[in-house]
Protein backbone atom coordinates (compact mmCIF):
# COMPACT_ATOMS: atom_id res chain seq x y z
CA UNK A 1 0.00 0.00 0.00
CA UNK A 2 0.67 3.58 -0.79
CA UNK A 3 2.44 5.54 2.44
CA UNK A 4 -0.55 7.78 3.97
CA UNK A 5 -0.40 11.55 4.64
CA UNK A 6 2.40 12.63 6.99
CA UNK A 7 0.49 13.57 10.60
CA UNK A 8 -0.83 15.97 11.47
CA UNK A 9 1.70 19.22 12.24
CA UNK A 10 4.55 16.97 10.31
CA UNK A 11 7.35 19.52 8.93
CA UNK A 12 8.77 19.08 5.22
CA UNK A 13 12.67 18.94 5.60
CA UNK A 14 12.47 22.10 3.04
CA UNK A 15 10.10 23.96 5.90
CA UNK A 16 13.05 23.88 8.33
CA UNK A 17 15.72 26.68 8.34
CA UNK A 18 19.37 26.73 9.68
CA UNK A 19 20.36 28.69 12.68
CA UNK A 20 22.39 31.81 11.49
CA UNK A 21 25.10 33.33 14.07
CA UNK A 22 25.55 36.62 13.27
CA UNK A 23 27.42 39.89 15.04
CA UNK A 24 25.30 42.43 13.11
CA UNK A 25 21.85 40.87 14.41
CA UNK A 26 22.87 38.02 16.97
CA UNK A 27 20.49 34.98 17.54
CA UNK A 28 18.62 34.28 20.20
CA UNK A 29 17.97 30.66 21.55
CA UNK A 30 15.40 29.75 23.51
CA UNK A 31 16.04 26.46 26.34
CA UNK A 32 13.45 24.19 26.79
CA UNK A 33 14.13 22.55 30.19
CA UNK A 34 12.19 19.26 30.27
CA UNK A 35 11.13 18.11 33.40
CA UNK A 36 12.60 14.78 34.84
CA UNK A 37 12.08 11.75 32.20
CA UNK A 38 11.51 8.48 32.80
CA UNK A 39 14.37 6.74 34.97
CA UNK A 40 15.33 10.32 36.77
CA UNK A 41 14.87 10.44 40.23
CA UNK A 42 12.33 13.09 39.78
CA UNK A 43 10.17 11.84 37.38
CA UNK A 44 6.25 11.85 37.96
CA UNK A 45 5.12 9.54 35.76
CA UNK A 46 3.62 10.94 33.07
CA UNK A 47 5.78 11.19 30.11
CA UNK A 48 2.73 12.62 27.81
CA UNK A 49 2.62 15.91 29.95
CA UNK A 50 6.39 16.27 29.55
CA UNK A 51 5.51 15.75 26.16
CA UNK A 52 2.64 18.04 25.81
CA UNK A 53 4.63 20.43 28.11
CA UNK A 54 7.38 20.59 25.92
CA UNK A 55 4.98 21.32 22.64
CA UNK A 56 3.64 24.05 24.38
CA UNK A 57 7.12 25.85 25.00
CA UNK A 58 8.40 25.34 21.70
CA UNK A 59 5.26 27.21 20.30
CA UNK A 60 5.24 29.96 22.59
CA UNK A 61 9.05 30.98 21.79
CA UNK A 62 8.20 30.31 17.94
CA UNK A 63 5.68 32.90 18.44
CA UNK A 64 7.09 35.65 20.17
CA UNK A 65 10.31 34.68 17.76
CA UNK A 66 12.89 33.16 19.04
CA UNK A 67 15.25 32.57 16.11
CA UNK A 68 16.55 28.97 17.68
CA UNK A 69 15.50 26.48 20.03
CA UNK A 70 16.98 23.89 22.24
CA UNK A 71 15.84 21.24 24.37
CA UNK A 72 17.46 19.45 27.36
CA UNK A 73 16.54 17.02 29.74
CA UNK A 74 17.80 19.82 32.22
CA UNK A 75 15.71 18.40 35.80
CA UNK A 76 17.45 14.93 35.46
CA UNK A 77 19.48 15.47 38.01
CA UNK A 78 22.11 13.91 39.90
CA UNK A 79 23.18 13.73 35.94
CA UNK A 80 25.26 10.91 34.18
CA UNK A 81 28.67 12.30 32.95
CA UNK A 82 28.70 10.97 29.68
CA UNK A 83 26.78 8.21 28.53
CA UNK A 84 22.76 7.78 29.28
CA UNK A 85 20.41 5.07 29.45
CA UNK A 86 18.26 4.12 26.64
CA UNK A 87 14.97 5.02 28.60
CA UNK A 88 16.23 8.88 28.63
CA UNK A 89 17.93 8.90 25.26
CA UNK A 90 14.03 7.53 24.23
CA UNK A 91 11.83 10.13 26.01
CA UNK A 92 14.47 13.32 24.91
CA UNK A 93 14.38 11.90 21.20
CA UNK A 94 10.27 11.95 21.34
CA UNK A 95 10.29 15.32 23.02
CA UNK A 96 13.01 16.67 20.51
CA UNK A 97 10.21 15.23 17.69
CA UNK A 98 7.85 16.77 19.66
CA UNK A 99 9.29 20.11 19.39
CA UNK A 100 9.99 19.82 15.49
CA UNK A 101 6.53 19.12 14.79
CA UNK A 102 5.81 22.40 16.38
CA UNK A 103 8.35 24.77 14.63
CA UNK A 104 10.72 25.23 11.60
CA UNK A 105 13.47 27.10 13.46
CA UNK A 106 16.24 25.77 14.12
CA UNK A 107 16.71 22.99 16.83
CA UNK A 108 19.40 22.13 18.78
CA UNK A 109 19.69 18.80 21.54
CA UNK A 110 21.98 18.72 24.64
CA UNK A 111 21.62 15.59 26.50
CA UNK A 112 23.25 16.77 29.87
CA UNK A 113 25.38 16.22 31.37
CA UNK A 114 28.03 15.83 28.66
CA UNK A 115 26.24 12.79 26.28
CA UNK A 116 27.50 14.30 22.96
CA UNK A 117 27.14 11.57 21.20
CA UNK A 118 23.23 10.58 22.23
CA UNK A 119 23.07 14.38 21.40
CA UNK A 120 24.20 13.53 17.76
CA UNK A 121 22.11 10.79 17.11
CA UNK A 122 18.74 12.48 18.17
CA UNK A 123 19.41 15.09 16.27
CA UNK A 124 19.64 12.97 13.49
CA UNK A 125 16.92 11.63 14.26
CA UNK A 126 14.29 14.36 14.59
CA UNK A 127 16.57 16.61 11.91
CA UNK A 128 17.86 19.18 13.86
CA UNK A 129 20.43 21.49 13.59
CA UNK A 130 22.99 21.41 16.19
CA UNK A 131 24.04 19.93 19.27
CA UNK A 132 25.92 21.25 22.70
CA UNK A 133 28.99 19.58 24.18
CA UNK A 134 29.51 20.53 27.56
CA UNK A 135 32.92 19.21 27.29
CA UNK A 136 34.70 18.63 23.66
CA UNK A 137 38.06 18.79 24.55
CA UNK A 138 40.22 18.52 27.56
CA UNK A 139 38.90 17.84 30.83
CA UNK A 140 36.91 19.08 33.81
CA UNK A 141 36.08 18.79 37.36
CA UNK A 142 32.43 18.43 38.00
CA UNK A 143 29.96 17.28 40.07
CA UNK A 144 29.78 13.90 38.27
CA UNK A 145 33.30 13.59 38.66
CA UNK A 146 36.41 14.41 35.83
CA UNK A 147 34.31 14.78 32.36
CA UNK A 148 36.18 14.21 29.72
CA UNK A 149 36.20 15.59 25.91
CA UNK A 150 35.58 13.26 23.42
CA UNK A 151 36.08 15.10 19.84
CA UNK A 152 38.10 12.23 18.50
CA UNK A 153 34.94 10.04 18.65
CA UNK A 154 31.98 12.93 18.20
CA UNK A 155 33.52 13.67 15.17
CA UNK A 156 33.95 10.67 13.55
CA UNK A 157 30.85 9.51 14.73
CA UNK A 158 29.20 12.44 12.89
CA UNK A 159 30.85 12.08 9.76
CA UNK A 160 30.10 7.91 9.85
CA UNK A 161 26.50 9.13 9.92
CA UNK A 162 26.36 11.70 6.78
CA UNK A 163 25.33 14.45 9.62
CA UNK A 164 28.19 16.86 8.87
CA UNK A 165 25.02 19.40 8.62
CA UNK A 166 24.60 19.47 12.32
CA UNK A 167 26.62 22.01 14.19
CA UNK A 168 28.37 21.29 16.98
CA UNK A 169 28.16 24.48 19.83
CA UNK A 170 30.89 23.46 22.63
CA UNK A 171 31.75 25.36 25.78
CA UNK A 172 34.86 26.72 27.08
CA UNK A 173 35.30 25.99 30.57
CA UNK A 174 31.69 25.16 30.79
CA UNK A 175 29.53 26.18 34.11
CA UNK A 176 28.95 23.94 37.01
CA UNK A 177 32.68 22.98 36.39
CA UNK A 178 36.41 23.48 37.17
CA UNK A 179 39.75 22.75 35.21
CA UNK A 180 41.83 20.46 37.07
CA UNK A 181 44.45 22.59 36.82
CA UNK A 182 45.31 26.20 36.22
CA UNK A 183 44.71 26.93 32.53
CA UNK A 184 44.60 29.72 29.96
CA UNK A 185 41.18 30.57 28.78
CA UNK A 186 42.14 31.59 25.44
CA UNK A 187 44.09 28.35 24.27
CA UNK A 188 41.47 26.43 25.52
CA UNK A 189 38.82 28.23 23.32
CA UNK A 190 41.49 27.76 20.18
CA UNK A 191 41.41 24.26 21.49
CA UNK A 192 37.80 23.78 21.19
CA UNK A 193 37.86 25.78 17.72
CA UNK A 194 40.71 24.32 15.98
CA UNK A 195 41.53 20.80 17.73
CA UNK A 196 38.16 19.88 18.40
CA UNK A 197 36.30 21.29 15.68
CA UNK A 198 33.95 22.89 17.10
CA UNK A 199 31.54 24.81 14.87
CA UNK A 200 30.86 27.71 17.87
CA UNK A 201 31.73 28.04 20.90
CA UNK A 202 29.88 28.87 24.09
CA UNK A 203 31.02 30.92 27.06
CA UNK A 204 28.82 30.96 30.31
CA UNK A 205 29.01 32.08 34.33
CA UNK A 206 29.66 29.83 36.97
CA UNK A 207 26.20 27.89 36.79
CA UNK A 208 22.50 28.20 35.50
CA UNK A 209 21.81 31.76 35.02
CA UNK A 210 24.89 33.19 36.38
CA UNK A 211 26.55 36.14 34.59
CA UNK A 212 29.05 35.70 32.08
CA UNK A 213 31.70 37.86 32.15
CA UNK A 214 32.10 40.57 29.85
CA UNK A 215 36.21 40.45 29.70
CA UNK A 216 36.17 37.06 29.07
CA UNK A 217 34.07 37.63 26.39
CA UNK A 218 35.78 40.53 24.79
CA UNK A 219 39.12 38.03 25.19
CA UNK A 220 37.65 35.61 23.49
CA UNK A 221 36.52 37.34 20.28
CA UNK A 222 39.83 38.89 20.03
CA UNK A 223 41.22 35.69 20.00
CA UNK A 224 39.27 33.09 17.86
CA UNK A 225 37.63 33.59 14.76
CA UNK A 226 35.01 31.54 15.31
CA UNK A 227 30.97 32.52 16.63
CA UNK A 228 30.70 32.78 19.96
CA UNK A 229 27.36 32.45 22.09
CA UNK A 230 26.29 33.19 25.50
CA UNK A 231 25.51 30.42 27.57
CA UNK A 232 24.52 32.11 30.79
CA UNK A 233 23.38 35.37 32.39
CA UNK A 234 21.63 36.50 29.69
CA UNK A 235 18.81 39.14 30.58
CA UNK A 236 17.67 42.20 29.40
CA UNK A 237 20.27 44.18 31.52
CA UNK A 238 23.01 42.18 30.73
CA UNK A 239 22.79 41.76 26.91
CA UNK A 240 23.96 45.04 25.83
CA UNK A 241 27.32 44.01 27.51
CA UNK A 242 28.16 40.92 26.02
CA UNK A 243 28.41 41.39 22.35
CA UNK A 244 28.52 37.80 20.47
CA UNK A 245 26.66 35.97 17.77
CA UNK A 246 24.14 34.42 20.05
CA UNK A 247 22.89 34.14 23.17
CA UNK A 248 21.17 31.05 24.45
CA UNK A 249 18.47 31.99 27.35
CA UNK A 250 16.61 29.83 29.19
CA UNK A 251 16.36 31.18 33.28
CA UNK A 252 15.42 34.88 32.35
CA UNK A 253 12.54 32.88 30.22
CA UNK A 254 10.82 31.94 33.10
CA UNK A 255 8.36 33.28 36.05
CA UNK A 256 7.90 31.08 39.04
CA UNK A 257 9.84 28.51 37.40
CA UNK A 258 7.79 28.46 34.00
CA UNK A 259 8.03 29.60 30.59
CA UNK A 260 6.35 33.21 30.60
CA UNK A 261 5.36 34.96 27.31
CA UNK A 262 5.82 38.45 29.11
CA UNK A 263 9.52 37.45 29.74
CA UNK A 264 10.43 36.09 26.28
CA UNK A 265 9.15 39.36 24.56
CA UNK A 266 11.05 41.54 27.08
CA UNK A 267 14.23 39.51 25.82
CA UNK A 268 13.42 39.62 22.51
CA UNK A 269 12.70 43.43 22.32
CA UNK A 270 16.31 43.91 24.45
CA UNK A 271 18.15 42.12 21.43
CA UNK A 272 16.10 43.90 18.75
CA UNK A 273 17.14 47.04 20.56
CA UNK A 274 21.19 46.30 20.04
CA UNK A 275 20.63 46.72 16.15
CA UNK A 276 18.14 49.06 15.73
CA UNK A 277 15.12 47.11 15.65
CA UNK A 278 13.67 43.45 14.39
CA UNK A 279 15.19 41.99 11.62
CA UNK A 280 12.83 42.17 8.48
Amino acid sequence: MPPGPPPQGTLKPTQVTTVRLNLNHPALIGMIHLPPLPGAPGYQGDLEAVVEGARASARLLHSVGFDALMVENFHDTPFFKDELPPETIAALTRCALAIRQETPKPLGINALRNAGRAALGIAVAVGAQFIRVNVLTGAMLTDQGIIEGRAAQLLRARQALGARHIQIFADVCVKHAAPLAPCDLVQLAKDTLYRGHADALILSGAGTGAPTDPAEVEALRAAVDAPLLIGSGVTVETMPHLKAEGYIVGTALKREGRLDEGAARQIIAARDQLRGGPRI
